[in-house]
Protein backbone atom coordinates (compact mmCIF):
# COMPACT_ATOMS: atom_id res chain seq x y z
CA UNK A 1 0.00 0.00 0.00
CA UNK A 2 2.80 2.37 -0.65
CA UNK A 3 0.71 4.40 -2.98
CA UNK A 4 -2.26 4.48 -1.04
CA UNK A 5 -1.36 7.77 0.48
CA UNK A 6 -0.56 9.67 -2.27
CA UNK A 7 -2.33 8.59 -5.18
CA UNK A 8 -1.28 11.22 -7.70
CA UNK A 9 1.48 8.69 -8.01
CA UNK A 10 -0.21 6.30 -9.59
CA UNK A 11 0.52 7.22 -13.24
CA UNK A 12 1.54 5.81 -16.46
CA UNK A 13 0.39 2.72 -17.76
CA UNK A 14 -1.22 0.71 -15.95
CA UNK A 15 -1.66 -2.77 -17.39
CA UNK A 16 -4.87 -4.26 -16.85
CA UNK A 17 -4.01 -8.39 -16.79
CA UNK A 18 -6.42 -10.83 -18.08
CA UNK A 19 -7.36 -13.78 -15.65
CA UNK A 20 -5.74 -17.24 -16.98
CA UNK A 21 -7.57 -19.86 -16.54
CA UNK A 22 -6.94 -24.04 -17.10
CA UNK A 23 -7.99 -25.84 -19.38
CA UNK A 24 -10.68 -27.27 -17.60
CA UNK A 25 -11.56 -23.68 -16.45
CA UNK A 26 -9.95 -23.06 -13.06
CA UNK A 27 -8.71 -19.72 -12.20
CA UNK A 28 -4.66 -20.85 -12.91
CA UNK A 29 -2.26 -18.79 -10.30
CA UNK A 30 0.50 -19.52 -11.51
CA UNK A 31 0.03 -18.48 -14.92
CA UNK A 32 -1.26 -15.19 -13.23
CA UNK A 33 2.19 -15.11 -11.30
CA UNK A 34 3.85 -14.97 -14.34
CA UNK A 35 1.99 -12.45 -16.54
CA UNK A 36 2.73 -10.12 -13.50
CA UNK A 37 6.41 -10.97 -13.11
CA UNK A 38 6.72 -10.18 -16.87
CA UNK A 39 4.59 -6.97 -17.02
CA UNK A 40 6.79 -5.68 -13.86
CA UNK A 41 9.96 -6.65 -16.25
CA UNK A 42 8.88 -5.25 -19.18
CA UNK A 43 8.48 -1.88 -17.21
CA UNK A 44 4.66 -1.62 -16.75
CA UNK A 45 4.42 1.47 -14.31
CA UNK A 46 1.38 -0.19 -12.40
CA UNK A 47 -0.81 -3.12 -12.32
CA UNK A 48 -4.39 -3.96 -12.28
CA UNK A 49 -6.38 -6.93 -12.53
CA UNK A 50 -10.37 -7.40 -12.22
CA UNK A 51 -11.31 -4.75 -14.53
CA UNK A 52 -13.46 -6.25 -17.98
CA UNK A 53 -10.01 -7.57 -19.40
CA UNK A 54 -10.25 -9.88 -16.66
CA UNK A 55 -13.84 -11.58 -16.64
CA UNK A 56 -14.81 -10.75 -13.55
CA UNK A 57 -18.40 -11.20 -13.76
CA UNK A 58 -17.23 -14.63 -15.06
CA UNK A 59 -15.78 -15.36 -11.89
CA UNK A 60 -16.75 -15.97 -8.39
CA UNK A 61 -16.59 -13.35 -5.34
CA UNK A 62 -14.57 -15.45 -3.30
CA UNK A 63 -12.17 -16.33 -6.91
CA UNK A 64 -11.68 -12.86 -7.22
CA UNK A 65 -10.49 -12.26 -4.28
CA UNK A 66 -8.13 -15.35 -4.34
CA UNK A 67 -6.78 -13.73 -7.57
CA UNK A 68 -6.10 -10.37 -5.82
CA UNK A 69 -4.27 -11.88 -3.15
CA UNK A 70 -2.09 -13.66 -5.54
CA UNK A 71 -1.68 -10.44 -7.36
CA UNK A 72 -0.82 -8.53 -3.94
CA UNK A 73 2.06 -11.16 -3.09
CA UNK A 74 3.47 -11.01 -6.66
CA UNK A 75 3.88 -7.05 -6.87
CA UNK A 76 4.49 -5.76 -3.18
CA UNK A 77 5.27 -2.34 -3.35
CA UNK A 78 7.18 -2.23 -6.59
CA UNK A 79 4.51 -0.68 -8.90
CA UNK A 80 1.12 0.67 -7.44
CA UNK A 81 -2.12 -2.01 -7.79
CA UNK A 82 -5.18 -0.50 -8.57
CA UNK A 83 -7.96 -3.37 -8.62
CA UNK A 84 -11.35 -3.55 -10.39
CA UNK A 85 -13.81 -3.88 -7.35
CA UNK A 86 -16.85 -3.56 -8.64
CA UNK A 87 -19.94 -5.55 -9.88
CA UNK A 88 -23.61 -4.91 -10.40
CA UNK A 89 -24.32 -6.15 -6.68
CA UNK A 90 -23.56 -3.46 -3.89
CA UNK A 91 -22.78 -6.42 -1.35
CA UNK A 92 -20.01 -8.15 -3.70
CA UNK A 93 -19.01 -4.42 -4.62
CA UNK A 94 -18.23 -3.84 -0.96
CA UNK A 95 -17.04 -7.77 0.17
CA UNK A 96 -14.36 -7.33 -2.51
CA UNK A 97 -13.17 -3.64 -2.14
CA UNK A 98 -12.87 -4.60 1.88
CA UNK A 99 -10.66 -7.27 0.71
CA UNK A 100 -8.51 -5.45 -1.90
CA UNK A 101 -8.42 -2.69 1.05
CA UNK A 102 -7.15 -5.39 3.59
CA UNK A 103 -4.36 -6.96 0.92
CA UNK A 104 -2.78 -3.64 0.76
CA UNK A 105 -4.03 -2.54 -2.42
CA UNK A 106 -3.32 1.07 -3.95
CA UNK A 107 -6.60 2.24 -4.66
CA UNK A 108 -9.86 0.50 -6.05
CA UNK A 109 -11.35 0.82 -9.66
CA UNK A 110 -15.17 0.48 -9.07
CA UNK A 111 -17.04 -0.30 -12.00
CA UNK A 112 -20.48 1.54 -12.81
CA UNK A 113 -23.15 -1.14 -11.91
CA UNK A 114 -24.19 -2.36 -15.10
CA UNK A 115 -27.41 -4.47 -16.25
CA UNK A 116 -29.73 -1.70 -14.37
CA UNK A 117 -29.32 1.34 -15.76
CA UNK A 118 -29.39 3.71 -13.24
CA UNK A 119 -29.73 7.36 -13.12
CA UNK A 120 -27.18 9.71 -12.39
CA UNK A 121 -28.54 10.62 -8.83
CA UNK A 122 -28.74 6.62 -8.21
CA UNK A 123 -24.96 6.77 -9.52
CA UNK A 124 -24.00 9.07 -7.21
CA UNK A 125 -25.56 7.56 -4.54
CA UNK A 126 -23.56 4.52 -5.29
CA UNK A 127 -20.38 5.79 -5.25
CA UNK A 128 -21.04 7.66 -2.48
CA UNK A 129 -21.95 5.09 -0.13
CA UNK A 130 -18.21 3.04 -1.35
CA UNK A 131 -16.68 6.18 -0.51
CA UNK A 132 -18.37 6.65 2.78
CA UNK A 133 -17.52 2.84 3.61
CA UNK A 134 -13.69 3.32 2.95
CA UNK A 135 -12.38 6.42 3.66
CA UNK A 136 -9.14 5.06 3.53
CA UNK A 137 -8.86 4.04 0.56
CA UNK A 138 -8.64 6.04 -2.67
CA UNK A 139 -11.61 5.14 -4.80
CA UNK A 140 -11.55 5.37 -9.13
CA UNK A 141 -14.42 5.20 -10.85
CA UNK A 142 -14.58 2.87 -13.80
CA UNK A 143 -16.97 4.40 -16.86
CA UNK A 144 -17.74 1.75 -19.39
CA UNK A 145 -20.61 2.72 -21.02
CA UNK A 146 -20.26 0.05 -24.18
CA UNK A 147 -20.21 -2.79 -21.49
CA UNK A 148 -22.61 -1.14 -18.85
CA UNK A 149 -25.14 0.73 -20.92
CA UNK A 150 -24.69 3.47 -17.98
CA UNK A 151 -22.61 6.48 -18.79
CA UNK A 152 -21.26 8.69 -15.38
CA UNK A 153 -21.68 12.30 -16.30
CA UNK A 154 -18.97 14.68 -15.70
CA UNK A 155 -21.03 16.56 -13.08
CA UNK A 156 -21.26 13.58 -11.26
CA UNK A 157 -17.97 13.20 -11.47
CA UNK A 158 -17.39 16.61 -9.89
CA UNK A 159 -19.93 15.94 -7.07
CA UNK A 160 -18.34 12.73 -5.86
CA UNK A 161 -14.77 14.60 -6.50
CA UNK A 162 -16.33 17.33 -4.20
CA UNK A 163 -18.02 15.52 -1.82
CA UNK A 164 -15.01 13.06 -0.96
CA UNK A 165 -11.42 13.01 -0.17
CA UNK A 166 -10.54 9.25 -1.18
CA UNK A 167 -12.33 9.52 -4.44
CA UNK A 168 -9.54 10.75 -6.63
CA UNK A 169 -10.51 9.51 -10.60
CA UNK A 170 -11.71 8.05 -13.04
CA UNK A 171 -10.82 5.30 -15.59
CA UNK A 172 -12.96 7.04 -18.99
CA UNK A 173 -13.64 3.81 -21.69
CA UNK A 174 -15.71 5.90 -23.68
CA UNK A 175 -14.91 6.92 -27.52
CA UNK A 176 -16.40 9.94 -26.81
CA UNK A 177 -13.22 12.27 -26.60
CA UNK A 178 -15.06 15.17 -25.62
CA UNK A 179 -16.17 13.59 -22.49
CA UNK A 180 -12.38 13.43 -21.45
CA UNK A 181 -12.40 17.29 -21.07
CA UNK A 182 -15.36 17.58 -19.73
CA UNK A 183 -14.54 15.86 -17.03
CA UNK A 184 -11.28 17.45 -16.72
CA UNK A 185 -13.13 20.96 -17.35
CA UNK A 186 -15.37 20.46 -14.60
CA UNK A 187 -13.77 18.75 -12.12
CA UNK A 188 -9.96 20.48 -12.62
CA UNK A 189 -6.72 19.14 -13.91
CA UNK A 190 -5.75 17.35 -10.34
CA UNK A 191 -8.30 14.64 -11.05
CA UNK A 192 -6.90 11.40 -12.44
CA UNK A 193 -7.92 10.58 -15.13
CA UNK A 194 -7.21 7.55 -17.14
CA UNK A 195 -8.04 6.26 -20.61
CA UNK A 196 -9.30 2.48 -20.81
CA UNK A 197 -9.78 3.38 -24.71
CA UNK A 198 -6.35 2.52 -26.81
CA UNK A 199 -6.25 4.54 -29.35
CA UNK A 200 -7.30 7.74 -27.08
CA UNK A 201 -4.38 6.80 -24.56
CA UNK A 202 -2.09 9.37 -25.67
CA UNK A 203 -4.41 11.96 -27.18
CA UNK A 204 -5.36 12.07 -23.25
CA UNK A 205 -2.06 13.38 -22.36
CA UNK A 206 -2.30 16.24 -23.95
CA UNK A 207 -5.16 17.08 -22.08
CA UNK A 208 -3.52 16.18 -18.21
CA UNK A 209 -4.41 12.46 -17.94
CA UNK A 210 -2.48 10.66 -15.50
CA UNK A 211 -1.95 7.43 -18.00
CA UNK A 212 -3.99 4.92 -19.27
CA UNK A 213 -4.98 1.07 -18.57
CA UNK A 214 -4.85 -0.07 -22.02
CA UNK A 215 -5.39 -3.83 -22.74
CA UNK A 216 -3.31 -3.53 -25.55
CA UNK A 217 -0.55 -3.97 -22.88
CA UNK A 218 -1.21 -7.51 -21.69
CA UNK A 219 0.19 -8.06 -25.75
CA UNK A 220 2.93 -5.03 -25.79
CA UNK A 221 3.79 -3.56 -22.05
CA UNK A 222 7.50 -2.33 -23.15
CA UNK A 223 5.79 -0.57 -25.69
CA UNK A 224 2.92 0.95 -24.22
CA UNK A 225 4.96 2.30 -21.20
CA UNK A 226 7.49 3.81 -23.16
CA UNK A 227 4.46 5.83 -25.20
CA UNK A 228 4.20 6.97 -21.71
CA UNK A 229 7.44 7.85 -20.47
CA UNK A 230 8.36 9.65 -24.73
CA UNK A 231 5.52 11.81 -24.08
CA UNK A 232 6.47 12.80 -20.22
CA UNK A 233 10.14 13.30 -21.63
CA UNK A 234 8.77 15.46 -24.66
CA UNK A 235 10.06 13.37 -27.23
CA UNK A 236 5.91 13.89 -28.59
CA UNK A 237 7.35 12.41 -31.99
CA UNK A 238 8.88 9.22 -30.18
CA UNK A 239 5.55 8.87 -28.35
CA UNK A 240 3.04 9.11 -31.74
CA UNK A 241 5.61 6.76 -33.40
CA UNK A 242 4.74 4.00 -31.13
CA UNK A 243 0.97 5.24 -31.38
CA UNK A 244 0.76 4.38 -34.58
CA UNK A 245 2.80 1.20 -34.69
CA UNK A 246 0.26 -0.20 -32.04
CA UNK A 247 -2.06 -0.14 -34.02
CA UNK A 248 -2.46 -3.41 -35.56
CA UNK A 249 -2.20 -4.74 -31.89
CA UNK A 250 -5.12 -2.34 -31.07
CA UNK A 251 -7.29 -3.98 -33.93
CA UNK A 252 -6.15 -7.81 -32.75
CA UNK A 253 -7.63 -7.06 -29.34
CA UNK A 254 -10.99 -6.55 -30.97
CA UNK A 255 -11.26 -8.79 -33.57
CA UNK A 256 -13.37 -10.48 -30.95
CA UNK A 257 -14.97 -10.26 -27.92
CA UNK A 258 -12.00 -8.82 -25.60
CA UNK A 259 -9.84 -10.72 -23.92
CA UNK A 260 -10.53 -14.08 -26.26
CA UNK A 261 -7.92 -12.91 -28.73
CA UNK A 262 -5.07 -11.59 -26.21
CA UNK A 263 -5.38 -14.85 -24.32
CA UNK A 264 -5.02 -16.97 -27.60
CA UNK A 265 -1.81 -14.88 -28.49
CA UNK A 266 -0.40 -15.03 -25.15
CA UNK A 267 -0.83 -18.80 -25.09
CA UNK A 268 0.94 -19.03 -28.20
CA UNK A 269 3.55 -17.23 -26.59
CA UNK A 270 3.71 -19.15 -23.60
CA UNK A 271 3.32 -16.51 -21.32
CA UNK A 272 -0.28 -18.55 -20.29
CA UNK A 273 -0.95 -22.22 -19.69
CA UNK A 274 -3.88 -21.46 -21.63
CA UNK A 275 -6.40 -18.96 -23.53
CA UNK A 276 -9.07 -20.11 -21.77
CA UNK A 277 -12.34 -17.75 -21.96
CA UNK A 278 -15.32 -18.45 -19.24
CA UNK A 279 -18.71 -18.65 -20.84
CA UNK A 280 -20.80 -16.53 -22.57
CA UNK A 281 -17.64 -15.81 -23.98
CA UNK A 282 -15.73 -18.12 -26.22
CA UNK A 283 -12.25 -19.04 -27.69
CA UNK A 284 -11.74 -17.15 -31.43
CA UNK A 285 -13.26 -18.92 -34.11
CA UNK A 286 -11.40 -19.93 -37.41
CA UNK A 287 -12.20 -16.60 -39.28
CA UNK A 288 -11.22 -14.50 -36.41
CA UNK A 289 -7.83 -16.30 -35.67
CA UNK A 290 -7.07 -16.19 -39.79
CA UNK A 291 -7.60 -11.88 -38.66
CA UNK A 292 -5.62 -12.13 -35.95
CA UNK A 293 -2.92 -14.19 -37.13
CA UNK A 294 -2.47 -11.69 -40.02
CA UNK A 295 -2.56 -8.17 -37.49
CA UNK A 296 0.07 -10.32 -35.13
CA UNK A 297 2.24 -10.19 -38.32
CA UNK A 298 1.99 -6.50 -38.44
CA UNK A 299 2.50 -5.70 -35.01
CA UNK A 300 4.09 -8.82 -33.18
CA UNK A 301 7.16 -7.21 -33.10
CA UNK A 302 5.99 -4.65 -30.22
CA UNK A 303 5.11 -7.90 -28.16
CA UNK A 304 9.19 -8.27 -27.29
CA UNK A 305 10.78 -6.09 -25.24
CA UNK A 306 12.17 -2.73 -26.81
Amino acid sequence: MKFRTDPATIRGSIAPVVTPFTDEGAVDHDSLRGLIRWQLESGSHGISLGGSTGEPSAQTTAERIAALRTAVDEIGDRVPFLPGTGSHKLDETLEITAAAQELGADAALVITPYYARPTQEALYQWYATVAREFPGLPLVAYNVPSRTAVDIAPETVRRLYTDFDNFVGVKETTKDFEHFSRVLHACGRDLLVWSGIELLCLPLLALGGAGFVSAVANLAPTAVARMYELWEAGESDAARDLHYRLHPLVDLLFVETNPAPAKWVLEQQGRIASGWVRPPLTSPTEDGLARIRTLLAEGGDLTQQL
